[in-house]
């Protein structure tokens, strides 16, 4: 797992729906209504934060089956943190944890926008299209 830069901590914690809201929608993610965050956040198997004087500044998640898929989710940094190395600390920890508790032949998902392509295939993820007869495919209700 990566250092984290002085004054940064983590914390291995799902974040409230209030933090989980603010961080989505101050980070650039997609907004979420707090009644599908509220059903969301509960099924969360693994999560961490990255606190800053007190306040998380930074998110990931894992959710899924906890035996055949797992789908690594929410991964954001606030605007005035990036560039220090957060989120490559944030995968490192959501990837400690799955190796201590994914199954061998478990299947580990994440949508990549823009350059944290660059991020993921440090971890080892590798663009779907082409590497099976499948695509990636998605709707929202």
């Amino acid at each position: 797992m990566s250092a984290l830069p002085s004054g940064y901590s983590i914390s291995h914690a799902t974040p409230s729906v209030e933090t989980y809201i603010s961080l989505r929608t101050h980070s650039g993610l997609t907004p979420f209504s707090v009644e599908a965050s509220t059903r969301a956040l509960p099924n969360t198997l693994f999560a961490v934060q990255i606190m800053h004087e007190g306040q998380a500044i930074g998110m990931g998640r894992i959710t899924g089956d906890a035996g055949c898929f797992f789908f690594i989710s929410d991964i954001c940094i606030l605007p005035a943190h990036r560039g220090r190395g957060l989120a490559k600390a944030i995968m490192g920890a959501l990837m400690a944890w799955l190796r201590a508790n994914a199954p061998r032949t478990a299947y580990v998902s994440l949508g990549a926008d823009g350059r944290a392509r660059e991020l993921y295939a440090q971890f080892g993820f590798r663009e779907t299209e082409g590497a099976f007869d499948s695509v990636a495919m998605y709707a929202v209700m």
